[in-house]
């Protein structure tokens, strides 16, 4: 399988993924980010609901559902939630907004949120739920 597969692949896994957590916390706005340091990729999910106050129960959430769903693309460490109110959340959703249609959205080698990034793939909203 290519790279390219891969990402792919891991795209719809995280879809999989977003398509369960959203029974939990509604998501704002979910993207993978691919930050120039490490050159891996991050699932960011941004909800208006994840705060201080219940942020460790979320995250046991990412958990419980990463283990229902036994998916090898999909990884619970790779996942990383903040509030909506976060730079990188405020970025994605104005980048998502500049689309009339509900398509995903892809961008190479920019500044996001504040942070110099390889590359993030935003998805649209509502967001894409694969088959199981």
């Amino acid at each position: 399988m290519d790279q390219g597969s891969l990402v792919i692949d891991q795209f719809e896994a995280g879809a999989k993924f977003l398509g369960e957590f959203q029974k939990y916390y509604p998501v704002t706005v979910a993207f993978w980010l691919k930050d120039g340091d490490d050159g891996e990729w991050y699932l960011y999910v941004a909800s208006d609901q994840i705060t201080d106050d219940n942020f460790d129960v979320a995250y046991g959430e990412v958990g419980q559902i990463a283990a229902q769903l036994r998916d090898p693309l999909f990884d619970p460490f790779r996942v990383k939630l903040v509030g909506a109110d976060e730079p990188l959340a405020k970025a994605a959703l104005e980048i998502r907004g500049r689309h009339a249609r509900p398509v995903a959205a892809r961008i190479h080698g920019n500044a996001f949120g504040g942070l110099p990034v390889e590359e993030v793939y935003i998805y649209p909203s509502p967001i894409p739920v694969s088959a199981p």
